[in-house]
Protein backbone atom coordinates (compact mmCIF):
# COMPACT_ATOMS: atom_id res chain seq x y z
CA UNK A 1 0.00 0.00 0.00
CA UNK A 2 0.97 2.99 -1.19
CA UNK A 3 2.22 5.85 1.29
CA UNK A 4 -0.04 8.83 1.84
CA UNK A 5 1.91 11.48 -0.07
CA UNK A 6 1.53 15.47 1.33
CA UNK A 7 -0.62 17.54 -0.17
CA UNK A 8 2.80 20.18 -1.28
CA UNK A 9 4.48 16.67 -2.51
CA UNK A 10 3.75 16.99 -6.24
CA UNK A 11 5.90 13.57 -7.39
CA UNK A 12 4.48 11.89 -10.41
CA UNK A 13 4.33 8.36 -9.73
CA UNK A 14 1.42 6.40 -10.81
CA UNK A 15 1.88 2.52 -12.39
CA UNK A 16 1.04 1.16 -15.39
CA UNK A 17 -2.38 0.23 -14.88
CA UNK A 18 -2.98 3.73 -13.72
CA UNK A 19 -1.33 5.23 -16.62
CA UNK A 20 -2.77 2.88 -19.45
CA UNK A 21 -4.63 6.10 -20.94
CA UNK A 22 -1.06 7.72 -21.59
CA UNK A 23 0.61 4.34 -22.28
CA UNK A 24 -1.55 4.11 -24.74
CA UNK A 25 -0.52 7.13 -26.67
CA UNK A 26 2.82 6.17 -27.12
CA UNK A 27 3.77 4.63 -30.23
CA UNK A 28 5.42 0.94 -30.95
CA UNK A 29 7.18 0.77 -33.92
CA UNK A 30 5.92 -3.29 -34.96
CA UNK A 31 7.27 -3.03 -38.68
CA UNK A 32 10.69 -4.06 -39.74
CA UNK A 33 10.42 -1.40 -42.17
CA UNK A 34 12.61 1.86 -42.32
CA UNK A 35 10.58 4.07 -39.77
CA UNK A 36 9.48 7.59 -41.66
CA UNK A 37 10.27 10.74 -40.35
CA UNK A 38 7.21 11.91 -40.03
CA UNK A 39 5.53 8.76 -37.86
CA UNK A 40 7.88 9.91 -34.86
CA UNK A 41 7.57 13.36 -34.84
CA UNK A 42 6.50 14.56 -31.38
CA UNK A 43 5.89 11.16 -30.27
CA UNK A 44 7.47 8.92 -27.56
CA UNK A 45 7.99 5.99 -28.45
CA UNK A 46 8.08 2.86 -26.50
CA UNK A 47 10.26 -0.10 -27.32
CA UNK A 48 14.02 -0.95 -27.42
CA UNK A 49 16.09 1.85 -28.73
CA UNK A 50 18.93 -0.04 -30.08
CA UNK A 51 16.47 -2.25 -32.53
CA UNK A 52 14.35 1.77 -33.24
CA UNK A 53 17.71 3.19 -34.12
CA UNK A 54 18.55 1.10 -36.76
CA UNK A 55 15.23 1.21 -38.33
CA UNK A 56 15.89 5.34 -38.10
CA UNK A 57 16.32 7.35 -41.40
CA UNK A 58 19.91 8.87 -41.84
CA UNK A 59 20.65 13.00 -41.07
CA UNK A 60 17.09 14.17 -39.49
CA UNK A 61 18.37 14.98 -36.03
CA UNK A 62 19.23 18.38 -34.94
CA UNK A 63 20.20 18.24 -31.82
CA UNK A 64 20.82 14.71 -29.45
CA UNK A 65 20.46 14.85 -25.84
CA UNK A 66 21.19 11.56 -24.36
CA UNK A 67 21.40 10.49 -20.52
CA UNK A 68 22.19 6.51 -20.63
CA UNK A 69 22.43 4.43 -18.19
CA UNK A 70 25.64 4.53 -15.81
CA UNK A 71 27.77 2.05 -15.71
CA UNK A 72 26.17 1.47 -12.06
CA UNK A 73 23.21 -1.63 -10.69
CA UNK A 74 20.29 0.36 -11.18
CA UNK A 75 16.86 -1.16 -10.70
CA UNK A 76 14.67 1.37 -12.94
CA UNK A 77 11.17 0.25 -11.55
CA UNK A 78 11.35 -3.45 -13.17
CA UNK A 79 14.28 -3.02 -15.86
CA UNK A 80 17.78 -3.84 -14.26
CA UNK A 81 20.51 -2.31 -15.97
CA UNK A 82 23.56 -4.25 -14.09
CA UNK A 83 27.14 -3.21 -13.51
CA UNK A 84 29.31 -4.69 -16.43
CA UNK A 85 33.05 -4.59 -17.36
CA UNK A 86 34.59 -1.44 -19.12
CA UNK A 87 35.38 -3.17 -22.15
CA UNK A 88 31.69 -4.07 -22.25
CA UNK A 89 30.20 -1.00 -21.05
CA UNK A 90 32.72 0.69 -23.40
CA UNK A 91 31.58 -1.90 -26.69
CA UNK A 92 27.51 -1.19 -25.25
CA UNK A 93 27.90 2.75 -25.29
CA UNK A 94 30.38 2.92 -29.32
CA UNK A 95 26.76 0.90 -30.47
CA UNK A 96 24.28 3.70 -29.49
CA UNK A 97 27.11 6.33 -30.23
CA UNK A 98 27.48 5.17 -33.61
CA UNK A 99 23.75 4.88 -34.95
CA UNK A 100 23.21 8.37 -32.75
CA UNK A 101 25.79 10.20 -35.22
CA UNK A 102 24.35 8.61 -38.07
CA UNK A 103 20.97 10.15 -37.91
CA UNK A 104 22.39 13.21 -37.23
CA UNK A 105 22.23 16.13 -39.29
CA UNK A 106 25.53 17.21 -40.43
CA UNK A 107 25.59 20.70 -38.54
CA UNK A 108 24.02 18.82 -35.49
CA UNK A 109 25.00 18.59 -31.89
CA UNK A 110 24.90 15.67 -28.95
CA UNK A 111 24.85 16.35 -25.43
CA UNK A 112 26.00 13.00 -23.24
CA UNK A 113 25.52 12.78 -19.30
CA UNK A 114 27.31 11.03 -17.71
CA UNK A 115 29.25 10.30 -13.95
CA UNK A 116 32.78 10.65 -13.39
CA UNK A 117 33.45 7.31 -13.94
CA UNK A 118 31.34 6.58 -16.88
CA UNK A 119 32.89 9.93 -18.33
CA UNK A 120 36.44 8.15 -18.87
CA UNK A 121 35.03 6.16 -21.21
CA UNK A 122 32.19 8.04 -22.88
CA UNK A 123 34.62 10.79 -22.92
CA UNK A 124 37.07 8.53 -25.15
CA UNK A 125 34.72 7.76 -27.33
CA UNK A 126 32.99 11.10 -27.81
CA UNK A 127 36.05 12.23 -28.97
CA UNK A 128 36.86 9.56 -31.62
CA UNK A 129 33.20 9.43 -33.06
CA UNK A 130 32.59 13.69 -32.99
CA UNK A 131 34.07 17.02 -32.35
CA UNK A 132 34.67 17.48 -28.45
CA UNK A 133 33.87 21.43 -28.47
CA UNK A 134 33.54 21.22 -24.50
CA UNK A 135 33.16 19.14 -21.22
CA UNK A 136 30.47 20.87 -18.66
CA UNK A 137 30.48 20.05 -14.90
CA UNK A 138 26.95 20.01 -13.22
CA UNK A 139 27.35 20.70 -9.31
CA UNK A 140 24.09 18.29 -8.77
CA UNK A 141 25.02 18.43 -4.90
CA UNK A 142 22.97 15.81 -3.86
CA UNK A 143 24.41 12.25 -3.19
CA UNK A 144 25.21 9.54 -0.14
CA UNK A 145 28.13 11.16 1.80
CA UNK A 146 30.89 8.34 2.53
CA UNK A 147 33.04 8.18 5.06
CA UNK A 148 35.90 6.92 3.36
CA UNK A 149 35.18 8.37 -0.15
CA UNK A 150 34.63 12.28 -1.29
CA UNK A 151 30.68 12.84 -1.44
CA UNK A 152 29.95 12.39 -5.46
CA UNK A 153 28.12 15.33 -6.14
CA UNK A 154 28.89 15.90 -9.78
CA UNK A 155 28.16 14.59 -13.78
CA UNK A 156 29.71 15.19 -16.67
CA UNK A 157 28.14 16.16 -19.65
CA UNK A 158 30.43 15.89 -22.95
CA UNK A 159 29.59 18.70 -25.56
CA UNK A 160 30.03 17.38 -29.14
CA UNK A 161 28.78 18.43 -32.41
CA UNK A 162 29.22 16.02 -35.99
CA UNK A 163 31.08 18.66 -37.63
CA UNK A 164 32.24 22.57 -37.39
CA UNK A 165 29.49 23.93 -38.59
CA UNK A 166 27.18 24.16 -35.60
CA UNK A 167 24.39 26.20 -33.60
CA UNK A 168 25.26 27.64 -30.63
CA UNK A 169 22.72 30.63 -29.25
CA UNK A 170 24.66 32.14 -26.53
CA UNK A 171 22.88 34.82 -25.98
CA UNK A 172 20.21 32.62 -25.28
CA UNK A 173 21.45 30.97 -21.86
CA UNK A 174 22.74 34.19 -20.19
CA UNK A 175 23.08 33.23 -16.39
CA UNK A 176 21.32 36.23 -13.96
CA UNK A 177 24.74 36.84 -10.98
CA UNK A 178 24.40 38.92 -8.24
CA UNK A 179 26.67 41.76 -8.42
CA UNK A 180 29.34 41.27 -5.38
CA UNK A 181 31.20 44.56 -6.28
CA UNK A 182 29.53 47.09 -8.22
CA UNK A 183 31.13 49.29 -11.00
CA UNK A 184 30.32 52.57 -11.79
CA UNK A 185 31.00 54.71 -14.78
CA UNK A 186 29.81 58.69 -14.25
CA UNK A 187 27.81 56.76 -11.14
CA UNK A 188 26.12 54.85 -13.18
CA UNK A 189 25.76 50.81 -13.21
CA UNK A 190 28.86 49.38 -15.73
CA UNK A 191 26.80 45.83 -17.14
CA UNK A 192 24.36 45.64 -14.30
CA UNK A 193 21.27 46.75 -13.03
CA UNK A 194 20.08 48.05 -9.77
CA UNK A 195 16.73 46.31 -8.09
CA UNK A 196 15.05 45.91 -4.95
CA UNK A 197 16.24 42.63 -4.38
CA UNK A 198 19.94 43.60 -5.22
CA UNK A 199 22.58 44.36 -7.85
CA UNK A 200 22.28 41.66 -10.82
CA UNK A 201 24.05 41.55 -14.07
CA UNK A 202 23.45 38.82 -17.05
CA UNK A 203 26.52 36.87 -17.52
CA UNK A 204 27.88 34.42 -20.68
CA UNK A 205 27.65 30.33 -19.37
CA UNK A 206 30.77 28.81 -18.25
CA UNK A 207 31.34 25.15 -18.52
CA UNK A 208 30.76 24.61 -14.77
CA UNK A 209 26.83 24.69 -13.51
CA UNK A 210 26.02 25.18 -9.98
CA UNK A 211 22.86 26.66 -10.34
CA UNK A 212 21.05 23.58 -11.04
CA UNK A 213 19.47 21.29 -8.15
CA UNK A 214 18.12 18.01 -9.35
CA UNK A 215 14.00 17.64 -9.13
CA UNK A 216 12.78 17.32 -5.75
CA UNK A 217 9.68 16.13 -4.66
CA UNK A 218 7.62 20.08 -3.90
CA UNK A 219 8.78 20.35 -7.92
CA UNK A 220 6.19 20.02 -10.54
CA UNK A 221 8.47 18.20 -12.82
CA UNK A 222 10.07 15.92 -10.33
CA UNK A 223 8.67 11.73 -10.96
CA UNK A 224 9.91 8.77 -9.34
CA UNK A 225 12.93 7.89 -11.54
CA UNK A 226 15.57 7.58 -10.13
CA UNK A 227 18.49 9.55 -12.17
CA UNK A 228 15.53 12.70 -13.66
CA UNK A 229 17.30 15.34 -15.21
CA UNK A 230 15.83 19.02 -14.08
CA UNK A 231 14.09 20.78 -17.25
CA UNK A 232 16.55 23.79 -16.11
CA UNK A 233 19.63 21.58 -16.95
CA UNK A 234 17.72 20.30 -20.59
CA UNK A 235 16.88 23.98 -21.16
CA UNK A 236 20.20 25.11 -21.53
CA UNK A 237 21.08 22.58 -23.56
CA UNK A 238 18.70 22.71 -25.76
CA UNK A 239 18.28 26.87 -26.38
CA UNK A 240 22.19 27.45 -26.88
CA UNK A 241 22.29 24.18 -29.86
CA UNK A 242 19.00 24.15 -31.30
CA UNK A 243 16.68 26.82 -32.65
CA UNK A 244 12.37 26.73 -32.91
CA UNK A 245 11.19 23.96 -34.73
CA UNK A 246 14.05 21.84 -34.74
CA UNK A 247 14.18 18.46 -33.90
CA UNK A 248 15.14 17.17 -30.43
CA UNK A 249 15.86 13.33 -30.12
CA UNK A 250 16.54 10.99 -26.45
CA UNK A 251 17.10 7.97 -27.29
CA UNK A 252 16.90 7.18 -23.22
CA UNK A 253 14.09 9.03 -22.74
CA UNK A 254 13.21 8.14 -18.96
CA UNK A 255 9.93 10.20 -17.46
CA UNK A 256 10.13 12.48 -20.18
CA UNK A 257 12.21 15.86 -19.62
CA UNK A 258 13.94 16.13 -22.95
CA UNK A 259 10.74 15.96 -24.42
CA UNK A 260 8.79 18.21 -22.11
CA UNK A 261 11.35 20.89 -22.33
CA UNK A 262 11.34 20.75 -26.00
CA UNK A 263 7.63 21.21 -26.17
CA UNK A 264 8.00 24.33 -23.27
CA UNK A 265 10.72 25.65 -25.88
CA UNK A 266 8.87 25.32 -29.30
CA UNK A 267 10.83 22.60 -30.78
CA UNK A 268 9.84 19.24 -32.43
CA UNK A 269 10.67 15.99 -30.03
CA UNK A 270 11.57 12.06 -30.28
CA UNK A 271 12.09 9.94 -27.70
CA UNK A 272 12.46 6.27 -26.53
CA UNK A 273 11.89 4.48 -23.29
CA UNK A 274 11.61 0.87 -22.76
CA UNK A 275 9.93 1.35 -19.72
CA UNK A 276 6.19 1.72 -20.34
CA UNK A 277 5.40 3.04 -17.11
CA UNK A 278 8.29 6.11 -17.43
CA UNK A 279 6.51 6.55 -21.03
CA UNK A 280 3.18 6.82 -19.27
CA UNK A 281 4.89 9.87 -16.92
CA UNK A 282 6.34 11.16 -20.41
CA UNK A 283 3.04 11.61 -21.68
CA UNK A 284 1.12 13.14 -18.84
CA UNK A 285 4.31 15.47 -18.27
CA UNK A 286 3.23 16.80 -22.36
CA UNK A 287 0.14 16.94 -21.44
CA UNK A 288 0.71 19.46 -18.55
CA UNK A 289 3.32 21.18 -20.54
CA UNK A 290 0.47 22.25 -23.68
CA UNK A 291 -0.73 24.36 -20.86
CA UNK A 292 2.07 25.41 -18.82
CA UNK A 293 5.49 26.34 -20.25
CA UNK A 294 7.33 27.18 -17.40
CA UNK A 295 10.48 26.13 -16.46
CA UNK A 296 12.04 26.24 -13.34
CA UNK A 297 14.86 28.93 -12.91
CA UNK A 298 14.21 29.92 -16.31
CA UNK A 299 12.45 33.31 -16.60
CA UNK A 300 12.17 36.24 -18.74
CA UNK A 301 14.90 34.59 -21.14
CA UNK A 302 17.68 34.55 -18.60
CA UNK A 303 18.89 31.56 -16.15
CA UNK A 304 18.40 32.65 -12.66
CA UNK A 305 20.78 31.63 -9.52
CA UNK A 306 19.13 29.26 -7.33
CA UNK A 307 17.21 30.48 -4.17
CA UNK A 308 16.06 33.33 -5.50
CA UNK A 309 12.40 32.18 -6.64
CA UNK A 310 11.29 35.30 -4.76
CA UNK A 311 12.94 37.94 -7.66
CA UNK A 312 12.35 35.28 -9.93
CA UNK A 313 8.66 36.37 -9.41
CA UNK A 314 9.17 39.98 -9.03
CA UNK A 315 10.78 39.88 -12.36
CA UNK A 316 8.06 37.77 -13.60
CA UNK A 317 5.24 40.20 -12.49
CA UNK A 318 7.18 42.80 -13.92
CA UNK A 319 7.43 41.79 -17.35
CA UNK A 320 3.39 40.66 -17.33
CA UNK A 321 2.78 43.80 -16.59
CA UNK A 322 4.29 45.51 -19.21
CA UNK A 323 3.03 43.00 -21.91
CA UNK A 324 -0.85 43.83 -20.73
Amino acid sequence: MKEKKSKKNKTIDFTEKEGKEYIDRCTKILTTDKIKVNQIINKTILGDTFEILKKMPSSFVDLMVVDPPYNLSKNYHGNKFAKTSSDDYKKYTKDWLTECKRIMKENATIYVCCDWESSLIIGDIMFELFNVQNRITWQREKGRGALTNWKNAMEDIWYGTKSKTYTFNVDKVMSRRKVIAPYKVDGKPKDWEKTEDGNYRNTYPSNFWDDISIPYWSMPENTEHPTQKPEKLIAKLILASSNENDIVFDPFLGSGTTSVVAKKLNRRYIGIEQNPRYCGWAEYRLELAEKNKEIQGYVNGVFWERNTLASQKKEKNKEDKKNV
